[in-house]
């Protein structure tokens, strides 16, 4: 390789002086210095100079991310989210990239920003994937950044993903500075809702789909499980489900009659101790009930997800709803469970009702052999960064994500290759500065190297 002409040159030198030194200390520091060198002779003369790059620009683009970060962007406060996307389309316009907001009133959200590029015919068709918004609204009390040591910021949305945001728009920089850009077909879609989806999806997720129809590599930059060692190449899917359970309300005395029955609670406790004890043990498969109201009357609002019940000890109780998600690995294991689900449903005890409906989600993102195949071309660019080995993420220690919605398109698809951190949509999320660099520099040299994949 190009560089073991150079390495052999430093380990003659370290043979001659061997006998030079007073002490092993003196020979260890010495390791220490040559040791980057071997780590990087895996990496070609271009390559080390886009590395090179992303490095000079370091101070610059933590810069920007704190800039972003300053701004509260809560998926609900759609000026912050369009104030977010403002910053990065100004960055993405002095890189050459075509820009547009899209506004999303029609789903009842701020909007997505689309940034393209076009290149080579010949090259591959990539598409970047991040988000604007984070879990932190308006009134959420963690608003400020902090530092909690050198290389640990805590901030609000700074992992997820405003981090990876920066990550993706740095990687593209060193690029572009490096001669490399032009020649690259790259669409980039920042989503204003990642964290709390516009409805109806078909219209707050076209942007998205309408990019993976075009591309045949889809990469987000989302943090994952916050461990550089892992990246995703699958994520289970997310839909709300919707339980609806009816009684005949009569004076509790009389509940077990032939007429009266077992009333909406028993009925609503039937079939969730059904779901937990045939469902359960499925392999990556989840499902939780996370609202349940009932009673003799009751008042559910379904948007700010809280409602209120009137019921008497004394009185068979009239109606239940409960809220839940259900999330599996993929289309066949969804469809699967819901089917069981609603065969357990329907087995009602006497004089009840109950409906189970299923509304549109984020749908799973199978592991595929092209998926594994992106994944060890990511895993090679780090170990030849000196950064060591990338695994896949167990599907279980990762929600769903935006890169969801292109797995029925792409031919291959990553994620959780932005900002390492830790305690994401918690008071305490945090971002390891470090990190930052390191994954900017995996990022551009994974995009170099793509330009030479083939179908």
């Amino acid at each position: 390789m190009c560089g073991s002409t150079f390495l052999d040159e430093h380990l003659i030198i370290l043979i001659r002086d061997f006998k030079k030194l007073e002490n092993m200390k003196k020979l260890l520091i010495l390791l220490l210095i040559l040791t980057p060198i071997g780590l990087k002779a895996q990496l070609s003369a271009v390559e080390s100079r886009l590395v090179d790059r992303v490095d000079y620009n370091n101070e610059e683009g933590l810069e920007l991310l704190k800039e972003t970060i300053a701004i509260n962007s809560g998926t609900m406060n759609f000026e912050g989210v369009k104030q977010v996307g403002d910053v990065l389309r100004k960055e993405f316009d002095d890189l050459g990239f075509e820009t547009i907001w899209e506004d999303g009133s029609k789903f009842n959200r701020s909007g997505h920003l689309i940034a393209k590029h076009f290149g080579s015919e010949d090259a591959p068709k990539i598409l970047l994937i991040g988000h604007l918004d984070t879990v932190f609204e308006k009134d959420s009390p963690f608003q400020e950044m902090t530092m909690v040591d050198e290389n640990t910021l805590k901030a609000p949305g700074i992992a997820d993903m405003k981090g990876g945001n920066v990550i993706m728009l740095q990687a593209l920089r060193a690029l572009k500075e490096n001669n490399h850009l032009k020649d690259m077909n790259v669409w980039v879609v920042f989503t204003g809702d990642e964290e709390y989806s516009g409805s109806p999806l078909t219209l707050s997720k076209k942007a998205l789909i309408d990019a993976a129809k075009w591309a045949d590599i889809a990469i987000g930059f989302e943090n994952g499980d916050g461990n550089p060692a892992t990246a995703n190449i699958s994520r289970r899917g997310s839909i709300k489900w919707e339980l609806k359970t009816e009684g005949n309300p009569a004076h509790s005395s009389q509940i077990f009659r032939e007429d009266v029955g077992a009333g909406a609670i028993f009925e609503a406790s039937r079939i969730l101790n059904a779901f937990y004890e045939e469902l359960r043990s499925e392999e990556f498969l989840t499902f939780n009930p996370g609202m349940i109201i009932g009673g003799t009357t009751i008042e559910h609002d379904d948007v700010n997800k809280s409602g209120t019940a009137f019921g008497k000890d004394n009185v068979v109780s009239k109606e239940v709803i409960i809220s839940g998600d259900l999330r599996g690995l993929s289309p066949e294991q969804v469809e699967r469970v819901k089917a069981k689900m609603q065969d357990i449903v329907s087995q009602n005890r006497p004089q009840t009702k109950a409906t189970l409906t299923f509304y549109p989600g984020y749908p799973p993102m199978a592991p595929t052999d092209g998926n594994r195949e992106l994944l060890s071309i990511y895993s090679e660019v780090s170990e030849d960064l000196g950064q060591g080995k990338v695994e896949a993420v167990n599907p279980l220690k990762a929600g769903a994500a935006d890169v969801s919605f292109t797995a029925d398109y792409v031919d291959m698809a990553i994620d959780a290759v932005g900002m390492s951190g830790a305690d994401d949509h918690t008071v305490n999320e945090v971002g390891y500065l470090p990190k930052f660099k390191t994954q900017t520099q995996r990022a551009a040299v994974l995009l170099l190297r793509l330009q030479n994949w083939k179908k």
